[in-house]
């Protein structure tokens, strides 16, 4: 799925971080992510959680559909479509989250920054190429 002769050639908005950081740094923001999911499904709350839950859902969709539109397909505009839709996703999965349990609206604060960032990564690679 990974074309890094497409990739390569893309021109690289500032700010373009080394190629070697986004593996460490999407673990490290999955096992957030999961552990955020475990304090809210954890938190003894009386209020219904099934919109959390359908948040986490969409959002994890959305996540895993960027890659194989942007590196798979190509589509650097579809991309940033799901993109944009991923950063409305993950606020109001926080803001949701952060009802029932402060710790797991917390814990997704740190990936709402990464994937702005990656909006911005996006928006550039559009912007130049």
């Amino acid at each position: 799925m990974f074309n890094s002769i497409w990739y390569q050639s893309l021109n690289r908005p500032f700010l373009s971080p080394p190629a070697w950081i986004f593996m460490p740094m999407w673990t490290i923001l999955y096992i957030t992510i999961f552990i955020s999911l475990i304090f809210y499904a954890k938190s003894n709350k009386l209020q219904d959680k099934k919109w959390g839950y359908t948040l986490f859902i969409l959002q994890m969709l959305a996540n895993f559909a960027w890659s194989p539109v942007f590196f798979g397909l190509k589509n650097i505009p579809f991309a940033l479509a799901i993109i944009i839709l991923l950063d409305i996703l993950v606020l109001f999965n926080i803001i949701e989250f952060y009802k029932n349990s402060k710790i797991a609206g917390f814990l997704l604060i740190p990936y709402f920054i990464w994937i702005l960032f990656a909006t911005y990564l996006n928006f550039g690679y559009l912007i130049l190429n």
